[in-house]
């Protein structure tokens, strides 16, 4: 199955790495992990990858994120708002204020009612900017979000339906694109697409679906600290590992996401840059916890995070992962003290199968919907199948539903139990998560109030307990309260085996040495203003 999957891809990403051009000093040219050009219109699709690079790069959200450093995990900082704060008691309320002076690429103001356009946009589909595509991407992003309203042309209030002390950090995933372009595009989101207008430091030049998509410096940008250094960004989707090796030791690229780990010696004999660092993480298996699947008992839980030999899948990969304890890593802020130690035993798992009532003539039987590639998925193919050994090693009988990234993300929309996930017959998913906010790793993955199209609560897991300490740390506006929650959070997650923890990347990236000050966050995201391609 993998190897077929790999040669039909790499004859589609060999296609594209031929069709590269060479182009002039200050021109840096990326080969991505997805298979597509991300949606450009303001919300991409293709994950992660899609924002960090059709996202903050074209577009700013009212809260951006500081990128600059290499040694501390990414917080949040002003972007299209200079400040904001809860409206003292109504903490359901917000305020934020807009920067003031900043242009969209066209030349058009960004004020309130932009904001509120942009909005509209994606939680009310009743106005007729409303676009289904951006909504699928953004709403999952601002659940508790439901009203908003220009006080004044550079001032917003912001509604909540609960308190949510950590809404600043959702409103860091919602980007603003120009209503008047949108008029001038004749109200088509689809000539949108190849035409758009944001804030960001860069602006597009040219959209060619599945081959390519152009930005170049945008000189006018509001943030003269991060006005580009480069003229342009070529991006090129390349899913298949080996046609990006292939591509950046030709000189077609100059910086690949993701090498596959067995060409790493290669690409540094041939001179190139592996860059890593840890980051907010987390590649596992989120398992369906509804009646009849054998998810449900914790013994089966405790089983499949005890027969997984992650050094092993560690020494694969070449060392390009961290073994995961649980969502997030041993030193992490949120980490806790968790009881139950996630290690390779495959005895113990044996036992616990054993336990609960399995054996060679009745294994649990799992089928797990994996991509082909994508943003964050590290290398999903070669790792689920080593993965797919371990378990059924210990007595699992593991299969999987293969499909291709943005497939699969949208195959994350719909619960266990909607239509998609029944058709197939899983009972797992593996879609990598972003532990970057207290909300993305924790609120829209294990409170009950958060299944799809809600949140990404895909298994429907319901635990009042569990519910009730995440309530916890949404509600508290002292920072080290809300730590010491996420932290109470994680320890009981992991002490109930409610996922199947495997492994937090490195964030791997191989580039040529042309390519100079280039600082590689602790994020999902990454600033290129700064680079210089020498």
């Amino acid at each position: 199955m993998f190897k077929r999957l790999g040669v039909a891809v790499v004859g589609i990403g060999l296609f594209a790495a031929a069709a590269v051009p060479a182009f002039a000093q200050g021109t840096l040219r990326i080969g991505m992990t997805a298979a597509d050009i991300p949606l450009t219109t303001g919300q991409p699709d293709q994950g992660f990858e899609g924002y960090r690079f059709a996202g903050y790069t074209i577009y700013d959200a009212l809260v951006n994120w500081d990128l600059s450093k290499a040694d501390a995990i990414a917080d949040i900082k002003p972007g299209l708002a200079t400040e904001w704060s809860a409206v003292e008691g109504e903490p359901t309320k917000w305020i934020f204020k807009l920067r003031q002076g900043v242009k969209f690429h066209d030349g058009t103001d960004f004020d309130a009612d932009v904001v509120v356009w942009n909005l509209e946009k994606i939680l009310n589909d009743k106005s007729p900017q409303f676009d289904p595509k951006q909504a699928a991407q953004a709403r999952g992003r601002v659940p508790t979000l439901v009203g908003w309203k220009a006080v004044d042309k550079y001032t917003v209030e912001l509604t909540t339906r609960v308190v949510n002390a950590l809404f600043p950090y959702d409103m860091s995933y919602i980007f603003y694109s120009s209503p008047t372009n949108w008029e001038k595009q004749g109200k088509d989101w689809v000539k949108v697409a190849l035409q758009p207008v944001g804030t960001g430091p860069f602006k597009v030049d040219r959209v060619v679906p599945r081959e390519r998509l152009e930005l170049s410096r945008f000189d006018g940008y509001w943030d003269k600290t991060r006005v580009p250094k480069l003229d342009k960004v070529l991006l090129f989707p390349m899913p298949e590992a080996a046609t990006r090796t292939a591509a950046l030791l030709a000189g077609q690229v100059d910086w690949i996401e993701v090498p596959a780990p067995d060409a790493i010696p290669r690409l540094k004999q041939g001179g190139m840059a592996i860059v890593t660092n840890k980051y907010p993480h987390n590649w596992a298996y989120q398992p369906s916890m509804v009646e009849g699947s054998p998810w449900t008992d914790i013994r089966v839980r405790k089983a499949a995070n005890l027969a997984i030999d992650r050094a092993g899948l560690a020494k694969l990969l070449g060392g390009l992962m961290i073994e995961a304890k649980g969502a997030v890593y041993p030193g992490h802020p949120w980490f806790g003290s968790p009881s139950f130690d996630i290690k390779y035993d495959p005895e113990a798992a044996k036992k616990l199968l054993a336990e609960a009532g399995y054996g060679p003539n009745k294994k649990p039987k799992i089928k797990i919907a994996i991509s082909t590639s994508g943003s964050g998925q590290m290398l999903p193919l070669p790792m689920n199948e080593y993965v797919q050994e371990n378990l059924n090693a210990v007595g699992f009988d593991t299969s999987f539903e293969v499909m291709e990234w943005n497939a699969l993300v949208t195959f994350g929309f719909q619960p266990v139990t909607g239509e998609a996930s029944t058709k197939a017959g899983t009972n797992g998913i593996n879609i990598s998560r972003a532990t970057v906010d207290p909300y993305s790793a924790f609120m829209r993955l294990y409170h009950s109030d958060y299944v799809p199209p809600k949140g990404a609560n895909w298994g429907i897991l319901k635990d009042p307990k569990l519910d009730e300490l995440i309530n916890k740390a949404h509600t508290s506006f002292d920072r080290a309260a809300q730590t010491k929650a996420l932290a109470d959070v994680h320890t009981y997650i992991v002490d109930q085996s409610y996922w199947v923890y495997i492994a937090h990347d490195l964030n791997p990236r191989a580039m040529s040495p042309k390519v100079t000050g280039f600082v590689q966050a602790q994020s999902w995201f990454q600033d290129l203003t700064p680079i210089v391609m020498k």
